[in-house]
């Protein structure tokens, strides 16, 4: 499974930020975002960014364990 992962990295290694290529620099590609209402509703800017049970907040904390113990990500600011 690790390996499989690895080299899914390795094939779309030019999507990932490094230190030539500067996270947020994505050369050639271009996003249009369009928004589905003119004003975004106050009840949902209100709301946690991503809203999770504990239960699913406890598996996501695991995944993102593992990732960090794997060196794919790793903990930035003061977070």
């Amino acid at each position: 499974m690790k390996e499989k992962f690895i080299d899914l990295l390795f094939k779309y290694k030019n999507a990932f930020a490094t230190d030539k290529e500067p996270l947020g620099v994505i050369i050639g590609h271009e996003v249009d975002i369009i928004l589905n209402v003119e004003k975004p509703s106050p009840s949902l800017l209100r709301r946690p960014a991503y809203p999770a049970s504990p239960r699913a907040r406890e598996a996501l904390e695991v995944h993102i364990k593992e990732l960090m113990d794997l060196g794919v990500l790793r903990r930035v600011g003061h977070n």
